[in-house]
């Protein structure tokens, strides 16, 4: 039986920030940009909800029907991120401000991870993927990545991502990723790969 798979939309804001809160707290990357746990708890949720609110506005969030896993995408056009362009920095520079200006983490990541971003392909970008952790390991985030991959296959079109740990590398190399051979080290924090997925050409 397969997995139900709708569009998010605004009235599902709050609970799709509850579950990215959830399926990230104990993330490596995560714990660096919040190595505190109390703060981590407290504000966290506020992260979540500030890139949710970007995906919203500019590109979709595909859920599971039963809210148990999402995935948050950004359609990226050919001419984005063109060499000399900052935009994903000040994109970063303003989640800080809004979350916590005084953790400069914020922004840091922002700005390592859009120094690596592909350019003058257009793709799309799947920025974060959630499962709650109680229904981990049943197959929903492949589900919901392979529901944008073969669209991305019958429009000819890539796939770019991060894997924030190795097991997530992992399963992304199965769904026909690749390491793109520059990693994304975090200052006295954890390795991010930067993933590529060329489409599959189907007979």
């Amino acid at each position: 039986m397969g997995v139900a798979i709708r569009r998010a939309g605004e009235g599902d804001r709050e609970a799709v920030t509850r579950l990215l809160d959830d399926a990230f707290q104990n993330d490596p990357v995560s714990i660096w940009v919040f190595p505190d746990a109390e703060d981590r708890r407290r504000t966290h949720p506020l992260l979540m909800g500030a890139f949710l609110g970007i995906v919203l506005e500019e590109g979709y969030v595909d859920v599971t029907e039963d809210g148990s896993a999402c995935a948050l995408w950004l359609p990226v056009p050919a001419e984005a991120h063109e060499e000399g362009e900052d935009e994903d920095g000040d994109g970063a520079a303003n989640v800080r401000e809004a979350v916590d200006p005084d953790n400069e983490r914020i922004e840091q990541i922002g700005q390592l991870t859009a120094q690596v971003h592909p350019v003058g392909t257009a793709h799309e970008y799947l920025w974060m993927i959630g499962v709650a952790p109680e229904r981990q390991n049943e197959g929903l985030g492949t589900a919901l990545i392979q529901h944008v991959l073969d669209r991305c296959d019958r429009e000819h079109q890539g796939a770019y991502l991060e894997a924030s740990n190795a097991r997530s590398r992992a399963l992304y190399e199965r769904l026909g990723f690749t390491f793109m051979g520059r990693t994304v080290e975090l200052p006295d924090g954890p390795t991010m790969w930067p993933m590529w997925r060329d489409p599959v050409t189907r007979t």
